[in-house]
């Protein structure tokens, strides 16, 4: 293999954990309204990080309380599987209704920027099960994607820090530039550019969250073992005495 080892198992494990969990949460954000009747969950404002929607009142119902008046959800009182699914984007999204699609008259458990992210881990996972290797660090890990023949010239020229960060840059930088752009200013963005936004940055988010618990030292027998483009190996610093 072109990571000096003779099997990839760890990367095709991880990788299907990457893709499988995503894509879970990104089916389910569709089919956790869909089983809900209709008109049930609708305009909900909530805050991203906090628990809004778990009570009527009180610590945890909070997005009740500072809601419409005449709306309350309550996603305990749902059916296990939309319950979970619910909570999952209570806490980890804002839940506002503006920037959310309705499936069978009730808002989705996230906004459409999380749909997008999570769509991009699912692609990345995808990526990197196709062509990810074990490369002993995170950062040659993450890089092995890339065709060798491309990271013959980086890895020759001692570039691959620049393409590594700059691979980052460029998957943050329109989530980064649209999200605090809106924030910052009278700017709205819309749906679908929130989900254009989200993509790249979930595109990068799986490719790392793959290469970081597939990058594993101790299943090279020594760091000579390791091949790295246009014939680099690593070589352990001696102390000096």
């Amino acid at each position: 293999m072109k990571n000096g080892r003779e099997e990839r198992d760890r990367e095709l494990k991880v990788s299907n954990w990457v893709l499988g969990v995503s894509l879970f949460f990104f089916i389910s954000f569709f089919l956790a309204p869909a089983l809900v009747a209709q008109g049930t969950i609708t305009d909900l404002e909530g805050r991203a990080n906090a628990i809004d929607f778990a009570s009527e009142d009180g610590r945890y119902g909070y997005g009740n309380q500072h809601g419409d008046e005449n709306r309350t959800f309550v996603w305990t009182e749902l059916n296990f599987y939309s319950a979970f699914i619910y909570a999952f984007g209570d806490f980890n999204c804002h839940n506002k209704a503006e920037r959310s699609w309705d499936i069978n008259g009730n808002q989705m458990p996230v906004c459409t920027r999380d749909l997008g992210i999570f769509l991009g881990v699912a692609i990345g996972g995808t990526v990197f099960r196709q062509r990810g290797f074990n490369r002993w660090t995170v950062k040659d890990s993450v890089l092995s994607i890339f065709k060798e023949s491309f990271l013959d010239k980086i890895y020759a020229k001692g570039w691959r820090n620049y393409l590594f960060f700059g691979c980052a840059l460029l998957t943050i930088l329109p989530l980064a530039i649209d999200g605090f752009t809106q924030l910052l200013t009278s700017y709205e963005s819309n749906n679908p550019l929130r989900i254009a936004t989200g993509l790249p940055f979930g595109f990068g988010l799986g490719i790392l969250i793959a290469g970081m618990y597939s990058a594993r030292p101790n299943l090279f027998s020594n760091v000579s073992q390791v091949k790295l483009p246009a014939g680099i190996r690593f070589e352990l610093l001696k102390n000096e005495e």
